[in-house]
């Protein structure tokens, strides 16, 4: 089980936000303030059903009385989402992570580019509006097949010129998001969340582009991704002392684990960050959907629940 700190929280509400998409507004059940959030963080939920997906926070930061999550009916949901929609009711209660951020915003910057696809526009919703109370410059891509399955419309709609909709039932084609990125300041921070091939397509952008303040958010693992490898190696623990063997075919959280180490972790599938790593020393094979291209290429930090290594020997922070 995740060591991260827990509540238990009441479904207070749910909206249908467009269709197949729904919010949750979660509350203490004695109304106490929640633990504090910023703009990009999720929450992990723990479902009835036994699994535990993790949704960014949209609401507003300010108001500590509710967390707000916003939950696709997913197409090709393993039981999550479905469940949120299918059986989910207002006045259950559920055990939820406390918010934790691996998509910081940086809201001093001087403009800020927010590029939203499908479902991965409810972390861009809480960034655009808090830019938008700080008096910051911003502007927002979002892209949906169509009209009718893109939420927060009307709340972006409000933000008016500094808000760009692409809806491809309207446009015929995909976004270019090469052409739509082109022509900014070198100092100009990027942000994304969306589908796979969008994030590629965004951090592809950029590379050629030649922006560096680049950050993205993925809200499903890869369906390929494979948390065993082939071939053992070892891992030094450094604050510990131990010393853990990871034969082929077990994972690294499974191996740690087993060896009575305490780690934190929750997904097991590399999407929620809880399980992250200092790497002191050796190169991880990265297998997450939380690091970014620059983050996986720094080999500072790693997910233990998915990542392996790439040598034979790893030394982490543990």
């Amino acid at each position: 089980m995740s060591a991260s700190p827990s509540l238990t929280l009441r479904v207070q509400a749910m909206r249908f936000e467009s269709r197949g998409v729904v919010s949750l507004e979660l509350r203490d059940p004695d109304g106490a303030p929640l633990p504090e959030f910023a703009p990009g963080a999720h929450i992990d939920l723990h479902l009835a059903n036994g699994l535990v997906r993790s949704y960014s926070l949209c609401g507003a930061p300010e108001q500590r009385d509710r967390y707000t999550v916003g939950v696709l009916n997913d197409r090709n949901s393993r039981g999550g989402s479905r469940f949120v929609h299918e059986q989910l009711r207002v006045g259950a209660t559920l055990t939820v992570a406390a918010p934790r951020n691996h998509f910081a915003l940086n809201e001093d910057a001087a403009h800020t580019v927010l590029v939203a696809g499908g479902i991965g526009v409810t972390p861009i919703v809480c960034m655009a509006r808090r830019l938008a109370e700080r008096g910051r410059a911003f502007t927002l891509l979002y892209c949906a097949r169509s009209r009718a399955e893109a939420a927060f419309i009307e709340q972006l709609s409000a933000y008016g010129d500094a808000v760009r909709f692409h809806f491809d039932d309207e446009a015929g084609v995909p976004p270019d998001l090469s052409a739509m990125l082109a022509g900014q300041d070198a100092s100009t921070h990027f942000y994304c969340c969306g589908p796979g091939p969008m994030l590629a397509a965004f951090e592809s952008a950029c590379e050629m582009h030649g922006y560096a303040n680049v950050h993205i958010e993925r809200f499903a693992a890869d369906p390929a991704t494979e948390a065993v490898q082939e071939g053992e190696y070892s891992v030094q623990l450094q604050r510990s002392g131990k010393n853990v063997r990871v034969p082929s075919g077990k994972s690294l959280l499974d191996a740690l684990l087993e060896s009575g180490v305490a780690v934190e972790y929750s997904c097991r599938e590399g999407v929620c960050g809880s399980c992250e790593t200092a790497v002191l020393d050796g190169c991880p094979d990265h297998r997450d959907s939380v690091l970014s291209n620059s983050e996986r290429a720094s080999n500072k930090t790693m997910m233990v629940c998915v990542s392996g290594c790439k040598g034979q020997r790893l030394v982490l922070d543990l």
